[in-house]
């Protein structure tokens, strides 16, 4: 169903990939978007690898939206992440290793799972003076917590040179 990598010396082994998708700050949600046209949107994420074989991705969304839309309309999508990339002395070129998830986005139901939920993406942004619970309490009722379940995750290192 997925393709293979056609430059498969460039993969990277599955257990860095999930070590880019637990590292990387943010990643671009790519989903079928009004009319048929693609529409990526960069967002802040948590990637939680105990969520099934290869792992979840979670993200929030306000309650109504394009992104919403277009994940209620066709609920696949796909999910990049690039690590800052790693330049050797002497080089001008960088070489830069990028996870790309594919799955299917639902909406966290259950209350305890979007509070868990909640509290991993938080523990990751917020810095530690932040008050976690109350800024998760205040804001709980307005937020959609979603899910991409991992069905298929490519990793690649490239040299831009």
């Amino acid at each position: 169903m997925f393709r293979e990598m056609r430059r498969i010396k460039q993969q990277l082994p599955l257990e860095q990939d999930k070590e880019i998708l637990a590292q990387a700050r943010r990643g671009v949600l790519s989903v079928l978007g009004d009319d048929g046209y693609p529409y990526g949107v960069p967002l802040n994420f948590v990637y939680d690898p105990d969520c099934g074989e290869l792992g979840s991705i979670f993200f929030h969304s306000a309650l109504a939206g394009h992104k919403v839309d277009a994940i209620t309309t066709c609920d696949k999508a796909s999910f990049c992440v690039m690590d800052e990339g790693t330049r050797n002395e002497g080089e001008w070129w960088y070489y830069v290793n990028s996870v790309i998830c594919f799955g299917r986005v639902s909406t966290v139901e259950d209350p305890e799972r979007k509070y868990q939920a909640l509290a991993k993406l938080g523990k990751k942004y917020f810095p530690p003076e932040v008050d976690l619970q109350d800024e998760i309490d205040s804001g709980y009722a307005r937020v959609h917590m979603m899910e991409l379940k991992i069905e298929h995750v490519t990793g690649k290192h490239v040299q831009e040179k």
